[in-house]
């Protein structure tokens, strides 16, 4: 069986060998380190079996550049399953619970540069449909976005911009 539940600075050991595992690098495991150490805002979930933990999300405060209408905003990065237990449905747990955490928090909206068959199944869009475009030179249809509140992206197009911490982490 497993659970999600909120990270606790004792999990930050095996939540580094989590993303390093996952990603096969260090530097996904170092940017939560340094985005716990520059956000007082932020959303870290772990997933957890009866003996370890298996699974990570982090969600990160982004800023909406021209901020015309204030959105409060996040951006989920980075989610990352040990290996051996990919594939059975945590990386959805993750999202899932994420989304909720997200929106308890107030959250109007979280955006990703991910996998453009997985997050659509979460309610996310490609969110040059919503007037956003990523401070990365990526593909649209990687860079989505989602409401947690109903039009909370109406009236707020512009780039989003993610923490410094993801610029020294590339």
């Amino acid at each position: 069986m497993v659970t999600i539940r909120p990270e606790t600075s004792a999990d930050h050991t095996a939540v580094y060998e989590i993303n390093q595992r996952a990603f096969e690098q260090d530097k996904e495991a170092d940017l939560v380190d340094q985005l716990r150490q520059s956000t007082a805002s932020y959303v870290s979930l772990v997933a957890e079996t009866e003996t370890r933990i298996v699974g990570h999300i982090f969600f990160s405060p982004v800023d909406i550049v021209p901020d015309e209408k204030s959105v409060l905003a996040m951006g989920l990065a980075p989610m990352a399953v040990i290996p051996e237990w990919q594939r059975q449905g945590i990386g959805s747990m993750l999202v899932r619970e994420g989304l909720h955490a997200c929106q308890k928090k107030g959250v109007q909206a979280v955006v990703v540069l991910g996998h453009p068959a997985y997050y659509p199944r979460f309610g996310f869009q490609p969110a040059e449909k919503l007037g956003l475009q990523s401070e990365y030179d990526v593909p649209s249809e990687v860079f989505m976005a989602l409401e947690l509140e109903r039009g909370a992206l109406q009236e707020a197009e512009g780039v989003v911009r993610y923490h410094d911490a993801f610029h020294s982490a590339k």
